[in-house]
């Protein structure tokens, strides 16, 4: 066992609540948080998906996001000393163009989602309350390549994307703002095992079909993070961390035209095409033209410093070459 992970087995169990906890994230996070000795109480949306939670030793309970009562209900009975909010509605990565249109689901969990389980947690008397954020392209897309939590975020997104950054910042918001402590994990761009970045993911399959070019000059910078390591974060906010904002994203900010040629040798695809901007604004529209020649990548000095966390995968040149499989071993 490693240092990381002794210092996890040490700390005090508490009984946590994890909302979406048979989601990507979820389903490595829950394990982890049981292996540590916490008591979890698992939402799921999915009736079938409770008996799974049940097979881990967490205790499944059924409910929709939206649904203020079910919700609120759902965690008082519970009785958590934290709140984990990992809810999404992503069904897979369809394109660029229409980003707030794909995210509309998850934007509604951001924000009644994350009222319902605040209100919640005030009733039930919770101490902490985790919720799941993201780093990366909400930041403002100028000055410094890689940005901190004390950078501000974008004031004008392009074109598409302006009510998905509005529902982070709500949560963010209302998170910070809570009588609890509030942690935001700004998540990078997850891969590995249940994400759109998988052997058998969305945009490892564009990839494969040379339908997703290097868009002008690939200037775009991206962090990544594992999904196996944005769990192990999570964990470690259950136990240590001040209220704010952190980023978890791993120690390779790369450029798109670095980074994507990397993920298609990884998977045995040729190069990726390259079109001019003004040529691929057609497909892939101002959210696209953005994501790949503007947006900032993340440091994650915060999160290894306040948190104690290191990721499994420093960089994510090992982790397409060897976790976008099946879930690796427990660490």
């Amino acid at each position: 066992m490693s240092l990381r992970r002794l210092k996890v087995a040490e700390a005090a169990a508490v009984r946590v609540f994890v909302a979406g906890a048979t989601g990507a994230i979820g389903k490595p996070l829950v394990p982890l948080l049981l292996a540590s000795g916490h008591q979890v109480v698992g939402m799921t949306r999915s009736p079938q998906k409770a008996d799974q939670l049940r097979s881990l030793g967490a205790t499944p309970v059924v409910a929709d996001g939206l649904d203020r009562r079910a919700v609120v209900d759902a965690v008082v009975e519970a009785k958590p000393d934290a709140v984990i909010h990992q809810l999404t509605a992503l069904t897979g990565f369809r394109d660029m163009k229409h980003w707030d249109r794909d995210w509309e689901q998850t934007d509604l969990l951001r924000t009644r989602g994350t009222d319902h389980l605040l209100e919640g947690a005030r009733a039930a008397g919770a101490r902490r309350f985790v919720a799941q954020s993201y780093a990366g392209w909400p930041y403002a897309r100028e000055g410094g390549p890689v940005k901190t939590e004390a950078d501000p975020l974008d004031p004008s997104p392009a074109a598409g994307m302006g009510r998905t950054l509005d529902a982070i910042r709500y949560l963010e918001e209302q998170v910070l703002a809570a009588d609890l402590e509030g942690l935001a994990l700004r998540y990078g761009s997850l891969y590995g095992p249940g994400t759109s970045i998988a052997t058998d993911g969305d945009i490892v399959e564009m990839v494969r079909g040379r339908r997703m070019p290097i868009v002008g000059g690939g200037t775009g910078i991206w962090s990544f993070v594992h999904i196996e390591d944005a769990a192990a974060a999570t964990a470690a906010a259950v136990e240590r961390g001040s209220p704010g904002v952190y980023n978890i994203v791993d120690d390779d900010p790369a450029r798109v035209s670095v980074w994507l040629p990397e993920l298609a040798r990884a998977v045995g695809a040729k190069p990726p095409m390259r079109l001019p901007a003004w040529l691929a604004r057609a497909a892939v529209g101002p959210p696209g033209i953005s994501m790949m020649t503007r947006v900032r990548g993340a440091s994650n000095a915060k999160a290894k410093s306040e948190l104690g966390w290191e990721p499994r995968y420093p960089s994510w040149r090992e982790g397409f070459r060897t976790g976008l499989g099946a879930a690796t071993a427990e660490r």
